[in-house]
């Protein structure tokens, strides 16, 4: 029986990751937490005493708190557990790479799910590959996901091709396939995803993602806020939109790869689920991100909720 301990797993991704957790005969999991009436085990991450004292007794510990702190990683390999974070902060993920470990990254709808579908694009296609994730404005993803999105205005990050980009600018307009319910051909805006810095490396060809909300209208407000972070004090946190979301990646030849579904968290929650599967059979001893272990084939085999189809015509207007 592997024991898993998962960080916030009260939370927006948490509670329905335990659910999924819960249906795995061969894991036990256990969530963690400050609040004694919801967690199984009740840790306050920062106090590292309390964390390491926790941990011991744990195969694999999941983070899907929001909490980004590599002591977390650190203590968990120490005690010789596998950590997996659900994380898409580029700055953590070079942390992560640095940890003596096995430490799982790259795990969730994007970075993720957007990570597999760009590695078989690239297999089955040529030249650069674009990801797109579209996410709806209508659902709050949590504080933590509304924190990372709002942290992200005005920053910049490198481009394959050695430019300084600013987070939510170089806007492109991209045509979706038409049974992608709720996202038409429009704009979207570059966004700092972990995932397309070790993409890039792993597949030897410039890989880059572009964020889109389900409006085009709340895809131009993002925009704007870069230019002006102030307006997020007069944005709500609960945009007008739906709760769908839809993920795709395509070379400049080949089929696109595109999934879409609803809720982020749940999507979120499943890929993490897996990815702890994924450990059970492959074990690691160093950090490895989530497209190295899992094919876009084996992904959908174990959870067939995530449709991936491919389309021919996402490269039409090239």
């Amino acid at each position: 029986m592997t024991k898993v301990l998962v960080l916030g797993g009260y939370g927006a991704v948490g509670v329905p990751l335990m659910k999924q957790l819960a249906k795995v005969p061969e894991i036990s999991a256990y969530s963690a937490g400050r609040d004694r009436a919801r967690a199984d085990v009740v840790v306050d991450l920062k106090e590292p005493g309390a964390y390491s004292a926790v941990v011991r007794d744990f195969d694999v510990v999941v983070n899907a708190s929001g909490f980004e702190d590599v002591r977390l990683a650190e203590e968990a390999v120490r005690s010789g557990a596998a950590f997996v974070d659900v994380t898409a902060t580029s700055s953590y993920c070079e942390e992560l790479e640095a940890v003596d470990g096995p430490v799982l990254m790259g795990v969730g709808l994007a970075p993720g799910l957007t990570s597999v579908l760009a590695a078989e694009a690239h297999r089955l296609g040529d030249g650069p590959v674009d990801i797109v994730i579209g996410l709806g404005g209508g659902e709050l993803h949590g504080p933590a996901a509304t924190a990372w999105t709002y942290g992200m205005l005005g920053t910049r990050f490198p481009d394959p091709d050695g430019r300084s980009i600013r987070n939510y600018t170089g806007m492109k307009s991209f045509r979706m396939p038409a049974d992608a319910t709720g996202y038409r051909t429009g704009p979207a805006v570059r966004a700092d995803f972990s995932d397309q810095h070790a993409l890039t490396r792993d597949l030897g060809v410039p890989v880059r993602t572009y964020l889109r909300l389900d409006t085009s209208t709340a895809t131009l407000g993002l925009a704007a806020m870069t230019w002006a972070p102030a307006l997020q004090k007069v944005v709500p946190k609960k945009l007008w939109g739906s709760d769908r979301w839809v993920a795709m990646a395509r070379a400049d030849t080949g089929p696109a790869l595109w999934v879409s579904g609803r809720s982020q968290s749940a999507a979120t929650a499943a890929i993490a689920a897996r990815a702890v599967q994924v450990l059970e059979g492959a074990a690691i001893s160093k950090p490895t991100w989530f497209h190295s272990l899992e094919t876009a084939e084996s992904l959908q085999a174990a959870v067939p909720e995530l449709s991936v189809r491919q389309w021919v015509g996402a490269n039409s207007e090239r």
